[in-house]
Formats: C-alpha cells, structure tokens, sequence
C-alpha cells in the first residue's frame, strides 16, 4: 500500500492537509516514506519554544527536514532569562543565522525570539532577498536602514525593545534616503524622543496600512514633520493604546488624507480629536471601529450620521456611553449602506429595550452581526431583530450567557442564507437546538460552539454538509 502512489502525487496530497497535529500525527503514522514527503512538501510552519541553548542544534536540525518553507514563525514562549542584553542578542542572532542558513526560499518571517542586531538582519537579506513580510524585535537606538537590502518587502512589523546594544548610530540612517515598496507598517512601543523613525516616514511613500501599538510618540521632534509624507496614501490605519498621539495623527489624517477607507481606534484620543476628525476628514471612509469606553457619545454617532454616509463597516466595543437615540439615528442614515455591524459588550444592547427590533427595520443590508459579550441579552430582544435581517450571513454571539435555543430555532427560520455562526460560551443553548441547527440551515458553512453540544448526528450531518465544526 505504502508504494502504490508516486511521491510527486503524495505531496501534492499533503499539501491540501489542514495544518494541525492530528492531521501531522496521521501522516506519520503510516510509514517513515509518508512523513519524509509530508514535512517535504509543508510550505509552513510555526514553532513556539523555551530559550535554551539546545534549541540552536535542534531547530537546525528540524529545519532541514522542511526544504520547501515560504513562510516561518519562531516565537520564544518565555523570556531569556539570566542574561544580559549582550548575550541575549547574541542567542536570537544564533537563531535568525540558522533560519537564514535553512531557509533560502522564505517569504513570510515571524521571529519574536528577543531582538536582534542589525548585522544579523543585513545577513539574513543576502540569504532570503525574497523575503515579502518581516516580523521581528528591534533595540534602541534604531537603525532601519537594514529594510532596503530587502527588495521584495511590503510589509514590516517592529517591536521596539526599551534597552539594548545596537552599535550603529541611528544617525546613519541619514545617509541613505531610497524610497521603498513597504505597502503595511505594524510599530510597537515607540517613545518621545526615539531617533531614526523620520528616515522611515520619509521613505514610507507607498504606505497603503499603517498599524501604530502601545505607542507614546511618532519619534523625535524631526519625525512628526516627516509623518506628514506617509499618511496622504494610506487606505487602513489601526491605532490601539495610543492615547497620547492619537489626536495628532488623526488631525493629519483629516488634513492630508484623502484615500483612507478604514479606522481603527481603540483606548485612546479624546473625544474633542474624534469629533474633529469625523467632522473635518475628506476621505470616503467605509469601516469604523472604535473601542472607546469613556471616550465615545451620541454626539459621535450625530457626526458619523451625517459626515460618513457611505459605511459599510461600524464596530462599537465596550461603549458605555451611548444610547438607543445615537444608534437610531445612525441606523437610519446609513440604512441603505450598512453591511456590519458590531456591537460587542455595549450595555444599551440589554438596557433598552425594543433598540434592537427598531435597528433590524432600519438595516435590512446587513450581512454580519456580532453581539458578542452581551451577557443580559435575551432571546425576544434578539429574534425581533432577526426577523427583518433576513439576508444575514455571519453572526457571532459569542458570551450571549442569556440566549437559549429559542434563538436558534428563529435563525434557522428566518435566516435562509446565514453561512457562519459563533454560540461559543451560550450555556443557555443546549446540544438539542445545535443539532437542529445544523439539520436546518441549508447554507451553513462553519459553526463555532463547544464540543460537548455536538451530538452523533450533529457532527454527521455537518461532515454530510460540509460545515466545518470548531471550538476556537
């Protein structure tokens, strides 16, 4: 039997394997042939490890049993400890050197072992130049001028490590202006004062997302002047705890951005620097989604009803301080547009009652629908809201504590489209409702709910039906 098929068929074979360890398990279970073509033809992998010095042999060593990897995540599952800042490089420099050593066909690198040093990054570029996505721990003082030995890369993500033992002065980053192809940017942990960032921005030209996290500034004074450049392409920006800048940045996008059609922000700015924002912006944008707990009112979604218009995306999470009046009126302007709607752990979901019938009248576009986290939310709010979205397709109730079958039963009778469906952590629903979902949904695709309401003819009928059953 293990001879029957070529190895050039298996592999093709092994390559449409989900990328689980029940499905790697299987595999090597059959023969020692079966999991050399399996590992052979894996084109990913992702390893999370504890730092120890045995780890350098051993990751060189499973390395070379996987010759056909594009993409690859390392990630350290503790910090190294006992060491100084000298050391630890010198570890993550070892790594990244036996990654480049193996891995010459990369594409995707996620490497959060601990920072690592400049001269490791510049030999990593002369062994993997194909390398289109890059994630890995960088030390201060900055010096980026590494990121144009990578011809290929269009997205960056950077942690910025407070301390560290970079010996290139981040003024050299002045001597080498060159624009670059970078399409994403993900920073992490930048601070007033934090030098060579203006190079960056400067060089950011064709920046189409820009995703800024737990970040205290932009840089030093130079860079801000410089982040004007890089903001007027941008279609996606993605601020979270970012309290300090975020009035900043978003004043600049308003004035220098006309391109952007997607929003985030979530624990920061003031309520002043939204409303300005919303007021005053000249783009066409289309996906909003703000968690903003005491930062958040009706006079935000007045502005978002009459200058934003064209949403098809609004997600609201953790927002106390609005009510039914703001969301009616939203739901009326934006009536004919709307396709998602996210309203996850907001309070005026169980405080009034009737809201969510009036919205479901108002947004009969709507495909998806997330109230996750609403614990007091009942079954009557919810089916009067179901009843007129008719042409659902997601919906994630994801924490509902209140909701039972009764739900359940509503879907399958009114929703005739609906494809995905998250009752995670719902102990009101029972196995008995999950099973007659499942029967009665002709269009279901996935389903997210705890293993133990799956009955026997449950998970028969959705391996019958193609719908894929997970706990995650």
């Amino acid at each position: 039997m293990d001879t029957m098929l070529c190895d050039e068929l298996l592999q093709e074979i092994f390559k449409r394997l989900p990328s689980t360890p029940s499905a790697a398990l299987s595999v090597s279970l059959v023969s020692k042939r079966w999991l050399n073509l399996y590992r052979s033809s894996k084109t990913s992998l992702s390893l999370r490890f504890l730092p120890h010095n045995s780890m350098l042999v051993s990751l060189s060593s499973l390395l070379s049993y996987y010759p056909s990897l594009s993409s690859l995540s390392l990630v350290l599952s503790d910090s190294i400890t006992n060491a100084n800042s000298s050391t630890a490089t010198a570890f993550t420099d070892h790594l990244l050197f036996i990654v480049s050593s193996s891995c010459s066909n990369l594409h995707h690198l996620r490497f959060l072992v601990g920072p690592v040093s400049v001269s490791s990054l510049f030999s990593l570029s002369r062994s993997c130049s194909q390398l289109t996505c890059i994630t890995v721990s960088l030390s201060k003082p900055l010096y980026l001028s590494w990121i144009v030995s990578f011809p290929c890369l269009k997205d960056l993500c950077l942690y910025i490590c407070p301390n560290g033992v970079n010996k290139f002065g981040s003024l050299l980053n002045e001597e080498l202006d060159a624009e670059f192809g970078l399409e994403t940017l993900f920073l992490s942990g930048i601070q007033a004062g934090d030098e060579g960032l203006g190079w960056l921005w400067r060089n950011c030209k064709r920046l189409k997302k820009l995703q800024l996290k737990n970040c205290a500034s932009v840089g030093d004074g130079e860079s801000f002047s410089s982040f004007i450049l890089c903001v007027k392409g941008l279609q996606e920006v993605d601020l979270r705890k970012c309290r300090s800048i975020v009035d900043g940045v978003l004043l600049k996008l308003a004035e220098n951005c006309g391109s952007l059609n997607s929003l985030l922000v979530y624990d920061g700015g003031s309520k002043e620097g939204l409303l300005e924002f919303i007021n005053t912006c000249r783009c066409n944008l289309q996906k909003l989604d703000l968690r903003l707990p005491l930062d958040l009112n009706n006079t935000h979604l007045l502005a978002v009803a009459m200058n934003l218009r064209h949403l098809s995306t609004l997600k609201l999470q953790s927002c106390c301080l609005v009510t039914g009046e703001g969301l009616n009126t939203l739901g009326t302007a934006l009536y004919n547009s709307l396709e998602e709607l996210a309203l996850i752990n907001c309070d005026v979901v169980e405080r009034e009652i009737g809201l969510l019938a009036t919205l479901g009248q108002n947004l009969r576009m709507l495909r998806k629908l997330d109230l996750s986290y609403n614990e007091l939310l009942v079954d009557k709010e919810l089916t009067s809201m179901l009843i007129s979205c008719n042409n659902l397709t997601d919906l994630k109730l994801r924490g509902c504590r209140k909701i039972t079958g009764v739900t359940l039963f509503s879907m399958s009778k009114n929703i005739k489209c609906l494809q995905c469906v998250d009752i995670m952590n719902c102990p009101g629903i029972e196995a008995e409702a999950v099973e007659f979902l499942v029967l009665n949904c002709s269009q279901m695709r996935q389903m997210v709910v705890e293993e133990n309401k799956v009955s026997n003819i449950a998970r028969t009928w959705a391996l019958h039906k193609v719908i894929e059953v997970t706990s995650g």
